[in-house]
């Protein structure tokens, strides 16, 4: 009892005296932060590295979904017509061609344009293996891509046996730039020019462009196995439609008129084209599921990994902590204090995260050929992810200073 009344009375007459000093508002939590270069090198590390985590796993589950829409995005229409019973980009159905005749007659229709998609095996000319690639082909006369390097090159895909190549097609196939001789289908193959696109689960190695012509050379006829194609069918109508068309009022029309083996669908929009590609592999398969459940996992990790860098400063600086409750600071305070270490590291440890990322992505991509992205909404989602990381430690480390009774700090 009297050395516990000596402690006090020790607490009291420091609290006195500490009146008397006139102290300045000093930046405490971020001299806490950097009074030692080394750890706080380490801290930023730590946290620079959950955020690159995030950032990877994120990064792909939207690369592969990206790249699923990529080329959809790049259709120069506002409406598109599929066979009824293909749900995705992958089902190789056809339709008649004739209705795209008869939707050119609707009012607000501009035009409807013919697209042509197959699977076919290209030889890579230096390995001589060959390697499944997707060809795109269409009317020169048409323009149906919204691609100007492709729509610069239509000249040189009038020639027969001539066909455009995927600059960001997997390295397997082989090289890709113009002069290239190989074989297609069992066929000759011209690749007079280049351009870029990149792949998705239905262009895993790579894109040709040729025109519809060329395509019947190579795919008219493919064996018993293989559907004959011809231009009485197609792949995808591409509706263009007239400036200031209602584009839902002429979708509506379009499938009330046109017989029930067509879907008619606005290309954009919540209930679009492109939408419905996209939710279908979201809904279909786990990929969804596997990148968020890593992301969440790499979230957890920053929190460890904040955590023990917040706990850490605060255990080092304990009595300091408990010299400020003595002086009559609120637990509140010592919050805010541990709370702005969090604010920092979480700003700081962002940036070189968010750097290392970008060249991620970029080497990702040309490894890949799947399409990465780094948009803004989706860099200030994962800044905010950081944030609450960082809150999250510093709350749970600021408990013991909470917790601490100064009378503790000067026994006798």
């Amino acid at each position: 009892m009297l050395n516990r009344l000596n402690r006090l009375n020790k607490l009291n007459g420091l609290k006195r005296l500490l009146k008397l000093v006139p102290f300045k508002r000093v930046p405490l939590a971020w001299l806490n932060l950097t009074h030692d270069r080394k750890r706080f090198a380490t801290s930023l590390a730590g946290v620079a590295f959950a955020v690159m985590l995030m950032f990877i796993f994120t990064g792909f589950m939207n690369a592969l979904y990206d790249s699923q829409i990529q080329l959809l995005t790049k259709l120069n229409g506002e409406v598109i017509v599929v066979n009824r019973l293909k749900s995705n980009m992958f089902v190789p159905r056809s339709f008649a061609r004739r209705r795209l005749y008869q939707i050119r007659a609707f009012d607000g229709v501009a035009d409807a344009y013919p697209f042509y998609l197959s699977e076919g095996n290209w030889k890579n000319p230096l390995s001589k293996k060959s390697f499944s690639v997707r060809t795109l082909a269409f009317s020169l006369g048409d323009p149906v891509l919204t691609m100007p390097e492709i729509n610069r090159q239509l000249a040189a895909l009038q020639l027969p046996n001539t066909a455009l190549m995927d600059s960001r097609a997997r390295p397997e196939i082989g090289p890709t730039e113009a002069g290239i001789v190989s074989e297609l289908a069992d066929q000759t193959l011209h690749i007079v020019g280049s351009f870029e696109l990149g792949t998705d689960f239905a262009a895993g190695n790579g894109n040709l462009v040729m025109s519809d012509v060329n395509f019947l050379r190579y795919f008219a006829n493919r064996g018993p196995e293989e559907e004959p194609r011809s231009f009485a069918t197609v792949d995808l109508g591409i509706v263009k439609l007239e400036p200031g068309a209602d584009i839902a009022k002429t979708v509506a029309a379009l499938q009330a008129a046109l017989p029930e083996d067509v879907s008619v669908l606005p290309k954009d929009g919540p209930t679009g084209f492109v939408m419905r590609e996209r939710l279908y592999w979201q809904d279909n398969t786990s990929i969804g599921f596997v990148f968020s459940l890593l992301t969440s996992m790499s979230f957890v990790v920053g929190i460890i990994l904040v955590y023990q860098i917040l706990y850490t400063d605060v255990a080092d600086h304990w009595a300091e902590y408990a010299t400020l409750k003595a002086m009559g600071y609120t637990n509140y305070y010592l919050l805010t204090v541990v709370l702005q270490e969090a604010l920092f590291l979480s700003l700081l440890g962002f940036i070189p995260g968010f750097l290392i990322s970008n060249l991620l992505y970029a080497g990702a991509a040309n490894a890949t050929g799947l399409f990465f992205q780094m948009t803004t909404q989706r860099a200030l989602n994962l800044f905010v992810a950081t944030f609450m990381m960082c809150i999250v430690s510093g709350a749970i480390a600021v408990r013991k200073v909470q917790a601490t009774d100064p009378a503790e700090v000067f026994g006798g």
